[in-house]
């Protein structure tokens, strides 16, 4: 996933902003709904289902992708085509970037697209979303998410969790 116009790397102590953002957009927390896109059967992408779990742990209901029921590519098309259109989906997924990168956020007020780090076509997801740089690219990307850091991908999904707790409080 490249950098943009629209899209920023942030540390995560700056997702708050991001959410700020949002909300100052006139976005409710009501409208929102968080898309955590992933699979908990490799480290790396278990970023989505981990954060989808942490949000629905603070009791955060509009979320989709849980560690118990990952949205996945087997999956995502129906899952988004299931959003009610009056939800406004803000995408949360893993992705491989530069090794100077690999602890950042790529954030953008457009969606993203699941698994094109690993060569994958799926559909666009969300209006608003956020792709966490857990690892460096390399030849083998599978291989890569697999040998992720457990402690890297828990700490980004706390990250962007805190975030949204900042921002959008239950």
């Amino acid at each position: 996933m490249a950098t943009g116009p629209n899209r920023r790397k942030v540390t995560g102590d700056r997702l708050p902003e991001f959410f700020r953002q949002i909300r100052d957009e006139g976005v409710p927390a009501a409208q929102l709904v968080f898309v955590c896109i992933g699979t908990d059967r490799s480290t790396g992408d278990a970023l989505g289902p981990l954060t989808g779990t942490l949000l629905r742990e603070a009791g955060y209901t509009q979320v989709i992708g849980t560690l118990d029921d990952p949205c996945d590519a087997s999956n995502l098309e129906k899952r988004i085509r299931d959003i009610p259109p009056e939800l406004i989906p803000v995408a949360i997924d893993a992705c491989l970037g530069l090794s100077t990168s690999v602890g950042l956020y790529q954030v953008a007020c457009h969606p993203l697209e699941p698994g094109k780090s690993v060569g994958r076509t799926l559909p666009p997801v969300g209006r608003y979303s956020i792709a966490a740089i857990v690892n460096a690219d390399g030849p083998r990307q599978y291989s890569i998410l697999q040998n992720t850091p457990l402690g890297r991908v828990l700490k980004m999904a706390r990250d962007i969790t805190a975030a949204v707790q900042t921002v959008f409080p239950i």
